[in-house]
């Protein structure tokens, strides 16, 4: 793709320059980060906004809701939001990052008619109910089952690391639907109702303090037929490409907000005398390198996803794999700068590096990533 802009996209950049300014001066205060309740009216009031400038679903097809834009202009809106401090997708990041796309790909007319245009219009919000207690980054081992009784499925099991589900309308929802067949088959992807009778939500306190994960259990939920995406028993390959758009394209904003970390490192360092330190500069300058990398792979997953039916490919999970552990560096290096204000949880970053420890972990283990990319990008045979 052309990294310069052309005359169309450099006047679509000020024209979003300009509307951000005058949108972002109208928000309210965030709210507690424990408050979910508040946090989840904050983040849909700016996806409603985003929605009435003809912001919301750039990217998204056009018979999905969206705009239909290209990945130039879908990458530009990144940049500018970013650059100029916008809420993210907040608690609906499923929504908009997962299951949103994943039912333009794969749902119905109709399914598609009755998920998307709330989640863009700011009114609906989704959890992923993938993992579980002894199914994690083997999800082929989940256990939670569903039984066919009529026109609903009857489901029973439970969930873990359900992210915002205290919050959530919908769970993208794996079940078991054949349990005497291989591993990787046998499993449906359905759609579940949070307000459901037999959906229980626990919330889950993290290592940082906060909550924004939940157990969910299920017994003998009743979920419509009509709520199942794609074919009964065939929710891995719908699986395969949720995880290709969580792996492929909804890290790409949180790329921008790292470069921008990485110039306030260097200016804290300047001014508290750290720069002097000429092994933090040498790591400060090779992390830049990383994310400009990361932020040309980015693009370049972005421009593949677009020749394909909107599904990234396996250039996912080659990002996914180095995005994780540059984060991760990328943190440790700001304890570095804050030396002993690192304990300091009120301080920026500390939290921010706590949570960094999990991006190893979610959206597949690294070491998952390292078995895709032998296997798939590089043709070698499957482990034993």
């Amino acid at each position: 793709m052309d990294l310069a802009d052309s005359p169309e996209e450099a006047e679509f950049r000020a024209r979003l320059r300009a509307w951000l300014a005058k949108a972002l001066a109208t928000l309210p205060p965030k709210p507690s980060p424990d408050d979910w309740p508040a946090r989840r009216a904050y983040d849909l009031g700016w996806q409603r906004m985003l929605y009435d400038a003809g912001y919301a679903g750039l990217h998204w097809p056009v018979d999905a809701g969206g705009r239909g834009a290209s990945p130039t202009r879908h990458l530009i809106f990144l940049e500018e939001t970013e650059k100029a401090g916008a809420p993210y997708v907040g608690a609906n990041f499923v929504g908009l990052l997962h299951a949103g796309p994943t039912i333009a790909a794969e749902g119905t007319p109709g399914q598609r008619a009755r998920w998307l245009p709330p989640v863009l219009r700011g009114e609906e919000v989704w959890c992923q109910g993938f993992s579980e207690p002894d199914a994690g980054s083997d999800l082929a081992s989940l256990r939670t089952r569903a039984w066919r009784d009529g026109d609903a499925y009857v489901v029973s099991g439970s969930k873990i690391w359900t992210s915002h589900a205290e919050v959530a309308d919908w769970c993208e929802l794996l079940v078991r639907t054949d349990p005497d067949a291989p591993r990787h088959r046998g499993i449906t992807w359905l759609a579940l109702s949070m307000d459901a009778p037999g959906v229980t939500v626990r919330p889950l306190r993290t290592l940082a303090g906060s909550n924004e994960f939940a157990e969910v259990f299920l017994d003998e939920v009743r979920v419509p037929v009509a709520n199942r995406v794609g074919a009964e028993n065939d929710g891995w390959r719908v699986t395969m490409v949720t995880l290709s758009f969580e792996r492929g394209t909804a890290f790409v904003g949180e790329v921008v907000a790292c470069r921008r970390v990485l110039g306030e490192l260097a200016r804290e360092a300047r001014a508290d005398g750290r720069w002097d330190d000429p092994s933090l500069r040498r790591r400060l300058g090779r992390l830049n390198a990383e994310f400009r990398a990361l932020w040309r792979l980015t693009q370049w997953n972005v421009s593949e996803a677009e020749t394909t039916g909107g599904v990234p490919g396996v250039g996912g999970s080659v990002f996914k794999l180095r995005y994780s552990h540059a984060r991760q560096e990328l943190y440790d290096t700001a304890a570095e700068v804050l030396g002993a204000d690192c304990l300091d949880l009120g301080r920026p970053w500390v939290l921010d590096r706590l949570s960094s420890l999990s991006y190893t972990i979610a959206a597949g283990t690294s070491q998952i990533q390292r078995n895709i990319v032998a296997e798939r990008v590089l043709g070698l045979p499957k482990g034993r």
